[in-house]
C-alpha cells in the first residue's frame, strides 16, 4: 500500500478539572488526511484546502512526529501528507493533536502497523511540543484511542481508557484565537493545598461518575478551581454561557483545552440542542462570530477510510 486516507477527530482536553490528564474524542468536527509512502527520506506537508500550514516538517504538528518515527525506523523512506483541515488551529478542540495523531496512525498503517498505540502517542507528542512547547497527551490519547482517556503518566506513558454512559456534547467556538502556549504562560505556578484537595476530589468524582454512569456525580464533579478561574478571562461571555447552559439542563462543562471553545455535556440530544440555542443567543447578543457543534463521544479515534 502506497497511500491511505484517514479521519482524525476533534478532542476536548482537561474535561474541566483534569488538566493535562483527561481527554475526550468528538464525533465532529474532524480532519481528513491522505498520507503517502515515499521511496526517499523526508516529510512533505501540503494543505489541500489552502489553510496556511508550516511547510518545514520540523515546525509542523504532523511533520515533527513523522520525523521522529523515521528516526526510530532508520529506513530510507519518507512520507507526503495532504491535510484537509476542518479543526481550526487555536480553537481549543485539538487541532494540533488531530494532525499529529492522524499522521502517525496513517504512517503506521502504511508500514504494516509495527508500532503500538502507545508508540503512536509517543511520536505524536512531538507535534504537541511544536504547538505549545510542552508534551501533553490529553488530546493525543483520546484522538488515537477514542472515547475518554486518563493519562496517568507521560514518563513512562500510561494511558487508561475510561468507560462512560451515553453523553451528548455541545461546543461553541467563538471566533477568536487563544494560543495554547499563551494560555499556559498565564497559569499560576503554585496552588493552595485546599484548592488542590478540592480539585483531586473533582477528578476522582468525575472518573467515578463516568464508570458508574452516574450523571449527577458527573455534573457535581465538573468543577475547576485552579485553571478555569485564570483562563476564563480570555473568553468573552464565558461565565454567562456556563451559567445559562446549566440552567437549560446541561450536566456541566467548561473551557475545551486552552479555549476559546466552550463545551457542555448533556444526558440527551434534546437538552444538547437547547444548550446550543443558549450559546448562540449569548454570542449573537455579544456580537461575536461563532460556530457551534452538537455531537457525541467518538469511540473509534483516528479511523482508516
Amino acid at each position: 500500500m502506497q497511500k491511505v486516507t484517514i479521519q482524525s477527530p476533534a478532542t476536548v482536553a482537561n474535561l474541566v478539572c483534569g488538566f493535562d490528564i483527561l481527554g475526550m474524542a468528538l464525533d465532529r468536527p474532524s480532519d481528513t488526511m491522505e498520507v503517502r509512502l515515499l521511496d526517499e527520506p523526508g516529510v512533505i506537508i501540503t494543505s489541500r484546502d489552502g489553510f496556511p500550514l508550516p511547510r518545514d516538517p520540523a515546525q509542523n504538528t504532523a511533520g515533527a512526529p513523522l520525523l521522529e518515527m523515521l528516526r526510530e525506523l532508520g529506513r530510507p523512506i519518507g512520507f507526503e501528507v495532504l491535510i484537509d483541515k476542518k479543526i481550526k488551529p487555536g480553537s481549543g478542540i485539538g487541532s494540533s493533536a488531530a494532525s499529529a495523531a492522524g499522521a502517525v496512525v496513517a504512517a503506521n498503517h502504511l508500514l504494516g502497523n509495527p508500532f503500538s498505540k502507545e508508540d503512536c502517542i509517543r511520536f505524536a507528542l512531538f507535534g504537541e511540543k511544536v504547538a505549545s512547547g510542552v508534551k501533553h497527551a490529553d488530546n493525543i490519547a483520546p484522538c488515537i484511542y477514542g472515547g475518554i482517556t486518563l493519562i496517568r503518566s507521560i514518563f513512562p506513558l500510561d494511558i487508561v481508557p475510561i468507560p462512560a454512559p451515553p453523553l451528548h456534547v455541545t461546543v461553541v467556538h467563538p471566533q477568536i484565537e487563544v494560543r495554547t502556549s499563551d494560555a499556559r504562560q498565564i497559569l499560576r505556578k503554585q496552588v493552595l493545598l485546599k484548592d488542590a484537595i478540592r480539585q483531586w476530589g473533582n477528578i476522582a468524582g468525575l472518573v467515578a461518575g463516568f464508570i458508574k454512569g452516574d450523571y449527577d456525580l458527573i455534573g457535581r464533579s465538573l468543577e475547576d478551581v485552579i485553571i478555569e478561574p485564570v483562563r476564563s478571562i480570555l473568553i468573552p461571555g464565558f461565565d454567562e454561557v456556563k451559567e445559562k447552559c446549566k440552567t437549560a439542563g446541561a450536566l456541566g462543562g467548561g473551557i475545551s483545552g486552552s479555549g476559546p471553545s466552550i463545551f457542555m455535556l448533556s444526558r440527551d440530544q434534546h437538552i444538547a440542542r437547547q444548550v446550543e440555542t443558549c450559546m448562540r443567543d449569548i454570542y449573537t447578543r455579544i456580537g461575536l462570530d461563532h460556530h457551534t457543534y452538537v455531537t457525541t463521544v467518538n469511540q473509534q479515534g483516528v479511523t482508516i477510510l
